[in-house]
This record gives structure tokens, C-alpha cells and sequence, in this order.
């Protein structure tokens, strides 16, 4: 059984601790890995994951030209292990140029998370960005979270509706913190979800519920690394009761039908 972790960020060594820490704060919750990718990559050896998805998120525009280019450099080091998603921000000016990049550095898809970087996942401009992404690239958003009301799971439903080629992957069950709300909107709206910073909150029961609500060809097993360990990430998601065909699908199969 291939394993991929869809979920994982990963930041340059020298601003590691800083990012490890400033998300910890973000959400008031202990990081339990460091960040770097060489701690992932070991972690990956020890847990026999095939390979992660790594990802980064710039908070401003001027930010993305270098994440995209530190995540591309790790894929290019790491071919074996990783895949690499770029990042975009609402405030570009040169979106359709980003975007070009993105593809020439021979990254697969988009990640990002309206929360930390500030703009409502269906404002009008962030439309204008998926209609330019549509049939290129995959897009893996952050998605909910009580506290905040840019990436409502109401709001990725509009985006959905809107596009309805274009790949959408709705990180934490659709909508960490607020994960039942998340199925009435993303339910019957197809659409990929993760699992990632999900169930430990949920519970093996919850989890499994869900699993077979949203249907197993919708899921993608995901650490959320450093936040976990994808190591006990990995052997939380074992332990569900689930088929191994679901698991299967969970923990591969649906992930390399989105990155063929």
C-alpha cells in the first residue's frame, strides 16, 4: 500500500523556529515538530510514508516568488519524496504570471489559507484567480474555523458552484472546528477533503461517520506536519474501522488521481 501525506509545510531551516511558532500561536496549540523538511524526511523513512505533499503560504505577494521557489528546490532534491503546491495571494498583481511559474518550477497545484493570509475565499478576486486556475492546477484551501469567517465552509461551496472544474481540496474535514456544519454545505457538492488536524479532535467514531458520509474516493489522508507527527498521524488513521479499500483510497489512491 502506497502511503502519500497530502498535508505537510515545511520552511527554510533558518526561519523554521519563527514559523513553527508563529502558527502555534495562531491557533494556541503546540507544535510538535520543528519544520524543517530533513525532520520530515526522516520521519518519513521511520514511518514508511512514500511521500508528502509540502506546501507553504505566503503572506504577502512579495513572499510568493521566494516559497515557491524554496518549495520547488526541495522537490527538486527530494524527488522521491516530495510533491510540492505552490502558494498565490490575493494582493498579486501579476496572478496570471504567478501562476505560469508555478507550473514551469514543475509544482502541482496551489495551497491556501484564507485565514493567515487575510481575504474571504470567494471575494471577487480570488474568483477572477480560479477562473485562471480552472483545468490547470489543483487548489487545497484551509478550510473553517470558528473563530473567523474567511474560508466558511458557505463560502467554499460558492466557490465550488462556481467553478465546477476546477479541483478543490478542503483541508480539516472541510471545516476544522466546525466539522458537521462543513457536511451540510460540502456534503452533495464534490469536492476533496483532508484529514488532517482533524481527528484527534473528532475521535476514531466521528471520523469514520464522516469517512463514509463525504464517501472514501473524496478523502486524503494529511498530517498537517509540524503541527503533528505524521508518524502518530498516520497510526491514529490506521486504527479507524474502516475497509482496507477505503484505506486505500484514503491514503493514495485519490490523491494520485488528483496529481495525474
Amino acid at each position: 500500500m502506497m502511503i502519500i501525506d497530502f498535508h505537510a509545510h515545511v520552511y527554510p531551516s533558518r526561519i523554521a523556529d519563527k514559523a513553527v511558532h508563529n502558527v502555534s500561536r495562531f491557533y494556541n496549540i503546540e507544535v510538535r515538530c520543528d519544520g524543517t523538511a530533513e525532520t520530515l524526511l526522516e520521519i518519513g523513512r521511520r514511518a514508511r510514508i512514500d511521500k508528502f505533499l509540502i506546501h507553504s503560504v505566503a503572506q504577502k505577494p512579495e513572499q510568493i516568488r521566494n516559497i515557491n521557489n524554496f518549495i520547488a528546490l526541495q522537490c527538486e532534491h527530494n524527488p522521491d519524496a516530495f510533491i510540492g503546491f505552490g502558494t498565490l495571494h490575493i494582493g498579486a498583481w501579476n496572478i496570471a504570471e504567478e501562476i505560469d511559474n508555478i507550473i514551469a518550477l514543475g509544482l502541482k497545484g496551489v495551497k491556501l489559507h484564507p485565514d493567515i493570509q487575510g481575504f474571504y475565499i470567494d471575494d471577487e478576486r480570488m474568483m477572477n484567480i480560479f477562473s485562471l486556475l480552472e483545468n490547470r492546477l489543483p487548489v487545497l484551501i484551509h478550510a473553517g474555523d470558528y473563530r473567523y469567517d474567511y474560508s466558511h465552509p458557505s463560502r467554499i461551496a460558492r466557490v465550488i458552484d462556481s467553478f465546477p472544474k476546477l479541483t478543490v481540496i478542503a483541508a480539516h474535514f472541510g471545516g476544522w472546528s466546525i466539522f458537521d456544519l462543513a457536511l451540510e454545505y460540502l456534503e452533495h457538492r464534490f469536492c476533496y477533503l483532508d484529514v488532517s488536524s482533524s481527528m484527534m479532535f473528532l475521535g476514531n467514531r466521528r471520523s469514520e461517520e464522516l469517512i463514509r458520509a463525504y464517501g472514501a474516493n473524496r478523502i486524503l489522508f494529511g498530517s498537517d506536519y509540524p503541527m503533528w507527527d505524521p508518524a502518530s498521524e498516520l497510526e491514529r488513521f490506521q486504527s479507524l474501522n474502516i475497509s482496507n479499500a477505503e484505506k486505500d483510497l484514503i491514503l493514495s489512491g485519490n490523491a494520485l488521481k488528483i496529481l495525474s
